[in-house]
C-alpha cells in the first residue's frame, strides 16, 4: 500500500495576499481558486515540481492564521533556493548548515513558518 501526502492546509487571515505571496515571491504554481459558496473559497498551490499542494482559503482549516510550523520543501541546490527566493522579495534568513543538512528558513505574510532543505543522496 503506497501512502502518498498530496494537500496540507495553510491558514491564512488574506486569501488574496497569501495567494499573492506563494506565487510571486514563493513560486509556487496555482492550481485551482474556486469559490464553492460565500462561505468556501478554495485555493491549491503547487511548489514547482512536487507531488504535494498546499491549500488556503475561506472554509478550508480552523487552524488559526499563521500557527503552521514545520512544512518543509526539499531543493537540490540551497545557494540557488535561497537567491531566487530572495530575488523574489522573500525575507528568507541566511543558509544553515545542521548536521543534518543544509536548511533556510522564511514566513508568509502571517507567520506560517516554511523550511527549505537541500537534499542529499538517499540510500
Amino acid at each position: 500500500m503506497n501512502w502518498k501526502l498530496e494537500l496540507v492546509a495553510i491558514p491564512v487571515s488574506d486569501v488574496d495576499r497569501a495567494k499573492e505571496f506563494y506565487t510571486e515571491k514563493a513560486g509556487f504554481v496555482l492550481d485551482h481558486d474556486h469559490r464553492v459558496s460565500d462561505e468556501i473559497r478554495f485555493v491549491q498551490l503547487t511548489p514547482k515540481g512536487s507531488a504535494c499542494s498546499i491549500a488556503l482559503g475561506l472554509g478550508v482549516t480552523d487552524m488559526a492564521p499563521g500557527s503552521v510550523r514545520g512544512v518543509q520543501v526539499v531543493v537540490p541546490d540551497i545557494e540557488a533556493a535561497h537567491a531566487e527566493l530572495a530575488g523574489r522579495g522573500v525575507d528568507v534568513g541566511e543558509i544553515q548548515q545542521l548536521p543534518w543538512g543544509r536548511f533556510v528558513y522564511f514566513s508568509d505574510p502571517d507567520g506560517n513558518r516554511w523550511s527549505v532543505q537541500e537534499s542529499g543522496p538517499r540510500d
